[in-house]
């Protein structure tokens, strides 16, 4: 007599799974947002914060802002005393030295080697126009200029250069760098330092509008050089 195998309970299906691994369900859920290109950036930098690279970059972002490169190295100065609200103003001194050190690069390029940097900081009229009427004030005011330039959105840069070029006693210009750089980066640690992770969720929040609002100091500073020269 012959014996039947007992009816074993069918199993379950196995989800069907994409060529990835992943489930049909995952596969239909929405993708996540993507970041843009500036928060990115943002976050990549925070995470240097506890790295050896996070102040050797802070010192060459803010010595090459002072003389020739673009981007202010406040965002990094931010994002590391962010990471790390204790040395704040560890990070705000290493950021002073080393754009006081570009600035004094910056006047040695006005100084004695601005016709070979020329062509390749002033490219249209306007920014020629601009740069000529920073030099006029040079010959008054030159190390209030200079101030303002530190520790204002005020393209610190274009009054580096400028010093330089007008021939500004150095001994002033180098006080005016430091008072106003320190007073610029020391004042951004301690309000971090002060408000810690509050700042840091202020930021995360609102992070875009922060972006836009530095965005617009910025050129509002280039627009102010062209309002006074009218």
């Amino acid at each position: 007599m012959s014996e039947t195998d007992p009816q074993e309970p069918a199993s379950p299906e196995p989800a069907s799974e994409t060529p990835s691994g992943a489930t049909a369900r995952d596969a239909q859920a929405p993708a996540p947002p993507q970041k843009n290109v500036v928060r990115r950036l943002y976050d990549w930098v925070l995470g240097w914060a506890d790295t050896p690279y996070g102040v050797p970059a802070l010192f060459i972002l803010a010595f090459a802002e002072s003389s020739f490169f673009p981007i202010p190295p406040d965002l990094l100065l931010i994002a590391l005393a962010l990471a790390a609200p204790t040395r704040a103003f560890n990070f705000a001194l290493w950021c002073t030295v080393g754009s006081v050190l570009g600035g004094m690069f910056g006047y040695l390029i006005g100084f004695s080697m601005w016709e070979l940097f020329e062509p390749l900081l002033i490219r249209s009229e306007s920014r020629r126009a601009d740069f000529n009427y920073v030099c006029e004030q040079f010959n008054s005011r030159g190390e209030l200029w200079v101030f303002i330039g530190a520790f204002t959105p005020i393209p610190y840069k274009v009054l580096t250069v400028a010093s330089g070029v007008t021939k500004l006693r150095f001994a002033t210009f180098l006080l005016a760098s430091v008072v106003g750089r320190a007073g610029r980066f020391f004042l951004v640690s301690l309000v971090i330092r002060l408000t810690g992770n509050k700042a840091k969720e202020l930021i995360d929040r609102y992070f875009n509008l922060f972006t836009i609002l530095f965005v617009a100091l910025l050129i509002g500073g280039f627009a102010l050089i062209r309002v006074l020269r009218h």
